[in-house]
């Protein structure tokens, strides 16, 4: 009745979603950490488009997920460039010192 590879597909990505989202919440502290686990967290939902997309036969899975991994590359570096100046402003990367940035 139902495929299995696609439930296989759709634990692994909860899976890597599961990793990234208790990345955040655990090591909050590190941007640079808090960053890669906000992109695995986005990738993996690309990969679930990209999943039911296939399964379902349709292309519009495949053209949101080429949108959503354009934003997230635009996301990436913008967030690189913001953690460079916070570096050489503070000296450290680190999010104790987060409101440092506002004056």
């Amino acid at each position: 009745m139902y495929n299995t590879n696609l439930f296989i597909y759709l634990f692994l990505n909860f899976i890597i979603f599961l990793i990234g989202l208790s990345g955040v919440f655990l090591f909050k502290k590190h941007l640079i950490n808090l960053l890669i686990f906000i992109e695995l967290i986005v990738l993996s939902i690309n990969l679930n488009f990209i999943v039911i997309s296939y399964f379902i036969d349709d292309i519009l899975g495949h053209i949101f997920s080429l949108v959503l991994l354009t934003v997230a590359a635009a996301e990436s570096s913008i967030g690189l460039a913001i953690i460079v100046i916070y570096y050489r402003m503070v000296g450290g990367i680190s999010v104790d010192f987060i409101n440092l940035l506002k004056s």
